[in-house]
């Protein structure tokens, strides 16, 4: 579990025997490709860490299904509206391939929470990370355009463009698959860069080693 374990210490390096509780209520199952983790409309009970596998997050609007997540090896899948509200989801996550996954129930991680400090400081640099992963991701979304995006997109995760479908790709993006057709035949944004390093840089939390969703 080489990419969950450098997931998890990369957000907050926990002890031996904080790492050993937090590893012993976690499960290891293997999936297939088109599983949902999480259907739009349910409420969410497990967090799962992606151990070998991608998964993709979407919506369902006017019959369109948008993708607005990519989760690749070390990645973390939690529904959140469902883990802070104990409510229906508004995501669904799939599978995009045959993968090995760790899972926890969120009772079983609040209950950690109340019991271990280590893993409870985990917990918070955890929503901390996500947080601004979230805020990084909607200023990309709202201040670049599309061309832009998609070259920010090979920049952090290449392996996507090799392993997910372009209509996918598209949907995150904003366009149609005509549209990234033209923009991957040469379109560059290249004087955007500084900017794209700017919001990269804030993609960890303060207090977090460099990571591997």
């Amino acid at each position: 579990m080489n990419n969950v374990l450098k997931k998890i210490q990369s957000l907050y390096p926990l002890s031996a025997e904080a790492l050993e509780l937090l590893l012993s209520n976690l499960e290891q199952v293997s999936l297939p490709k088109g599983h949902h983790l999480f259907r739009e409309g349910r409420t969410g009970t497990q967090l799962y860490l992606i151990e070998r596998g991608i998964a993709r997050a979407f919506s369902v609007r006017d019959n369109k299904e948008i993708t607005f997540w990519f989760g690749t090896e070390g990645d973390i899948a939690i529904s959140y509206y469902s883990y802070v509200a104990n409510k229906p989801g508004y995501e669904t996550v799939e599978l995009l391939e045959d993968s090995i996954l760790y899972t926890i129930s969120q009772e079983q991680l609040q209950h950690l929470f109340s019991t271990n400090i280590e893993i409870a400081n985990w917990g918070r640099k955890l929503a901390e990370y996500e947080l601004i992963r979230t805020e990084r991701d909607f200023m990309i979304q709202q201040s670049l355009p599309a061309a832009v995006r998609y070259q920010q997109l090979l920049e952090q995760n290449p392996q996507l463009i090799r392993r997910v479908q372009l209509g996918y790709i598209a949907s995150y993006l904003g366009i149609t698959q005509v549209t990234l057709s033209r923009i991957r035949a040469g379109q560059t944004g290249s004087r955007y860069s500084s900017f794209i390093a700017l919001l990269a840089s804030f993609s960890e939390p303060a207090g977090a080693l460099p990571a591997m969703l």
